[in-house]
């Protein structure tokens, strides 16, 4: 949370201030085009209903619109996550950039980047955002933001070609719209998501492709619309369920139920836990089963699940077998020692591969950066090759270094 000198709480341009030092001091910002965007737009004219403390928090959103459950739909991104992927992004003056997912302030900090001579575009498929974001940026003083209410997933042809492309929902697929609107030399920026993982990638054009220049962790309400992801979920009973949007991944929640009251195997890898973002998506895109194991914290508490999977877990599935990834203290490893429990008739042999992959990511890849991720658009080879994740419109392929 950002840190408020009591003196400012009510002073917006002292707050915006406090924020952009913050985002320098954690290496949000590591630009001065960035740092000179995000201190010079107002941050709360675009979150009119939320206390300033929020509007200008780092690392929290601010609800915009909630879905008929109550579930968050639209919100303003933290400003930290914006700022990391205007990073990534490497916007420059006179660029014509379009954004999918309209909020009005990232576009705002977009148009102080591309300057006088940019072009920004924002597009949204709700009629109560675009029109948000249109009063927003009017009454910021940024009304050369274009708004346009249209399916992020077929872009803005109108507009195209674009030097850059900022997804700010999180996008299971890449449609051919995103990378045929590039430039030949253009950058994709989105959060990605893959088996439940999702990540904001800049991807380069790469021939017909895509190549990663960098990745970070991201978290974004979902793409709504053609591009929303069709994930597959079994709730094991209460507290407890695994879901994958891999459809080569069969949940049998009866089965892996069953599995979690058979007694716990566990096993050390002797392979230090370290870098838990970057582990986390080498498990993901590894495993040759993978799904995502969540629990409550009232599961947790009562032992039967353990608390790596309060927001999450990598698990490797079978039929009605499952395994996940525990830690303990251990100095000998550099502080913690990762581990695996496994449940279920094949408890063993998946135990087995999920150590051997903690102990190969601790020796081989254990640091920032070891992977780097392409988007091969049009039909997959068959049979699909090992670190490919099957999408709608192409593949995804992963190489570790």
């Amino acid at each position: 949370m950002t840190t408020i000198d009591e003196p400012h709480v009510h002073d917006p341009d002292a707050l915006r201030a406090d924020m952009v030092r913050a985002l320098r001091d954690q290496d949000a910002i590591t630009s001065e085009p960035v740092a000179a965007a995000f201190a010079a737009v107002p941050r709360h004219r675009f979150a009119p209903d939320a206390p300033l403390d929020l509007a200008y928090d780092l690392h929290r959103t601010v609800p915009v619109k909630k879905d008929e459950h109550g579930l968050d739909i639209s919100v303003m991104s933290a400003a930290h996550l914006q700022a990391v992927m205007l990073e990534q992004a490497n916007i420059e003056p006179g660029m014509k950039v379009l954004e999918i997912g309209s909020g009005g302030y990232n576009a705002a900090l977009i148009q102080e980047l591309v300057g006088s001579d940019g072009v920004v575009t924002t597009v949204d498929i709700d009629r109560d955002i675009v029109d948000r974001a249109r009063l927003c940026l009017d009454d910021s003083g940024y009304g050369q933001v274009k708004t346009v209410l249209a399916d992020g997933e077929t872009g803005v042809p109108d507009g195209t070609p674009y030097d850059r492309i900022i997804v700010t929902a999180a996008a299971w697929d890449i449609p051919p719209s995103w990378i045929s609107g590039l430039t030949g030399n253009g950058r994709l920026v989105v959060p990605l998501t893959v088996r439940g993982t999702t990540r904001s990638i800049a991807f380069d054009r790469d021939g017909e492709g895509l190549v990663s220049h960098s990745y970070r962790l991201a978290r974004f309400v979902p793409m709504q619309g053609e591009g929303a992801a069709k994930e597959s979920k079994a709730v094991l009973r209460d507290g407890v369920a695994v879901q994958t949007d891999d459809v080569r991944v069969r949940l049998n929640a009866e089965a892996l139920n069953h599995a979690l009251d058979t007694p716990k195997m566990e096993s050390w890898s002797g392979a230090a836990y370290d870098l838990p973002d970057e582990l986390e998506l080498y498990l993901t895109l590894q495993l040759s089963s993978a799904a995502r194991l969540h629990a409550s914290k009232d599961v947790v508490e009562s032992g039967l699940v353990d608390a790596s999977a309060l927001l999450g877990v990598p698990a490797l599935v079978s039929e009605d077998s499952i395994a996940y990834r525990i830690r303990r203290e251990n100095e000998d490893t550099g502080g913690f020692e990762s581990g695996v429990v496994a449940h279920g008739p094949q408890a063993e042999s998946l135990a087995d591969e999920y150590l051997n992959l903690l102990r190969r990511w601790a020796q081989d890849h254990r640091r920032r950066g070891a992977a780097t991720i392409r988007f091969l658009p049009g039909p997959a080879p068959s049979p699909l090759p090992q670190d490919t994740v099957l999408k709608r419109h192409g593949i995804v392929a992963v190489s570790w270094h």
